[in-house]
Order: structure tokens, then sequence, then C-alpha cells
């Protein structure tokens, strides 16, 4: 069974034919129209969404395909204590895929371990956020015509931005991609993404200061400050407003600078850059539907498996208090070069 819970589940050449079929798919929509016919999609959303739940719906219904959704776990039998596990087993019965947002770090992973039909990580806590990132390389090579060569900064909240460390670790793929991290030190990126990069010997400059950086940049990708990822809220409080990207700092900029953002943002970037011709976000979140319609069609292109559940129980073994584990406690450990391999954290020896 064909899940994407991280880019690297995808190889480059698989990316190749996702954005081909991307990019006939914002030309020609309705031809594809018929390709998810008789199909349903379960949107199980445990955390707040607006752009990845209506994209993710838009492109199921555009394709042909029906959608329930769950959108408020308070309504459901999640408040009543039911595990992942058992939604899962329970909503692959009744759907062809299954779009799943977590607050827990790795929790996709899990899910993937318990479903009969394909799993796509809609986001898993401050982990990772794939299709996202889809988006993101869509956008990309439509605006610019290609990833490889590009100085991309990426300013904001580097540590708990799940959309960041996923698109970081899919720009490792594309050649001579230059990276500029603008962020301050409470806010960089952990330790293994970090750690990734200097494997991969990718070109890293780590700062703090947007205005210095923006005139050697080709793309600036901003973000907000998680609050919803913080436990101290005052913390959060004094590092909001670290960056606000005005029109004034974007003087310094290219005039060919594209200026990306996940969304939604709060206030770091200023409403009259929206007027800028570099300013694409809301054209990047008008992508994704068409990207999502894309992987949609690809994944559902496979028969359901029957279910073989997988050992559980054991001793916790992540020191991730967000990790996946710390709930779901049924789950066997899983560990991939000395990390946790739901949540990718540092394990105890």
């Amino acid at each position: 069974m064909r899940h994407f819970l991280d880019f690297s589940d995808a190889t480059l050449s698989e990316w190749e034919k996702l954005y081909r079929l991307f990019d006939d798919m914002v030309r020609h929509p309705m031809a594809h129209r018929d390709l998810a016919r008789g199909k349903t999609m379960a949107a199980l959303f445990y955390e707040p969404s607006t752009r990845t739940t209506f994209s993710f719906q838009s492109a199921m219904m555009r394709l042909g395909g029906g959608v329930f959704a769950m959108n408020n776990p308070g309504s459901t039998s999640v408040a009543k204590g039911e595990t992942l596990k058992d939604t899962i087993i329970m909503c692959s019965g009744y759907a062809d895929v299954i779009v799943l947002r977590h607050a827990s770090e790795g929790a996709a992973m899990a899910a993937s371990l318990y479903s009969r039909v394909p799993v796509i990580n809609a986001g898993d806590g401050g982990h990772l956020h794939p299709t996202q990132t889809l988006t993101d390389l869509a956008t990309l090579h439509r605006l610019r015509g290609g990833v490889s060569g590009l100085r991309i900064g990426l300013c904001g909240d580097l540590k708990y931005g799940r959309t960041v460390h996923s698109l970081l670790r899919a720009l490792t793929q594309f050649d001579n991609v230059k990276f500029t991290l603008i962020a301050p030190p409470e806010l960089a990126i952990p330790d293994y993404v970090r750690t990734l990069l200097k494997q991969k010997g990718q070109d890293v400059v780590e700062t703090i200061d947007l205005e210095g950086a923006l005139p050697a940049l080709d793309v600036l990708y901003m973000t907000r400050v998680q609050k919803e990822r913080f436990s101290d809220l005052h913390e959060y409080e004094r590092l909001k407003g670290t960056y606000v990207l005005t029109e004034d700092k974007l003087r310094a900029a290219p005039k060919d600078m594209l200026i990306l953002h996940p969304l939604p943002r709060v206030d770091e970037i200023s409403a009259e850059v929206d007027h800028d011709p570099r300013a694409a976000y809301f054209e990047q979140a008008r992508l994704g539907m068409y990207m999502r319609m894309a992987l949609l069609a690809h994944l559902l292109d496979q028969p359901a498996r029957t279910l073989s559940l997988p050992e559980e129980g054991g001793v916790r073994v992540c020191i991730n208090s967000h990790c996946v584990t710390v709930h779901e406690t049924y789950l066997s450990p899983l560990t991939h070069k000395g990390n946790c391999r739901y949540c990718e954290a540092e394990i105890l020896i």
C-alpha cells in the first residue's frame, strides 16, 4: 500500500509525473472530472484547517468522488476516548483514501499501520506537512520554471513550522538550492532537520536579519509563529512580532523575488504587500487544490489491502512529549538510525 506521509515517499520521477498531471489539471480541469467517480475520501481533521481541508474536499469532488469529514473531534467518538487505531481501522473500511491532520507528531505514520487504504499526511503536529510541500514545489515550478539553483529564504517560526520542515527536506533532492534560514534562536530549525541539511551537504546560512538577507533571494517563504505549539503563551507573545514584511522592507528585495506563505498569516505580512506583484501566496493556495487533485488521482489507483495488525506494546523510547506514542500507548516502539520512526526525535538509550 502506497501512502503519502512525507515527500520522500515519492521518487523524483514520481514527482515529475505528479507535476505533469497537476499541470494538465490546471489547464484542463474538466477532463479529469470522472477519475474518482465511485470513490470516497475520509477527511479526518483533529486540528483546525481552512486551506488544507477545503482544497482536499474540493479536489476530491472535482475528480467526481465523494467526501465524509471530521472537522470537530469533540462531536465524534474521539471525545469518548476512541483511539487513533480504532478510528483509522473503521474509516478505512468506509473510504478509499484517508486524509489525516493530527496534533501529535508521527500520527500519520501510526495511522498508516492500521489502514486498508492510502493515508495522506495533512499535517502531524509540528513535524511535517508534505502536501503543502507539493503545493510549494508546484508553485515554484509554475512561476519560476523550476527549483534547481534557487536561493530560498525561509523566515519566521522554523522550529514548529511543519511546512518548513517538509519543504527543506524536499528541496535537498534538487540541485544547487541555497538556503537562508531567518529566525531568532528560540525559533531555529530542529536538530534533526539541521543534521539532515549537513548530511546532504547543503549550502545553508542562518541569520536573524530579514532585511539584510532580502537582496540575495529568489524566493522568500514567510511563516507565522505557531501559537498552538507553545506551552508558554508569554513566550509566544514575545516572539510573534519578530518579523513583519512590509512594502518598505521589500525595497531591498529583487524585483522578481517570489513571496510565498503557507497561510494563514497573522501579522507577519502586512496587507499592503498583497498588492505587490511579487506576492504569490494566494495563487499558491489556489494551486494547492490542483496539486491535491493530482495526488489523490495517483494514490487512488491501487486496490485496498487486507488489514494485518502490527505487533503492539513495548516500552516507549521517544523523549518528544508531542510524539503520537504519548497518548497512543499501544504503539510498538519503532526506531530508525537512532530516532523515533514516528516523529523523528531522538530516542532514549
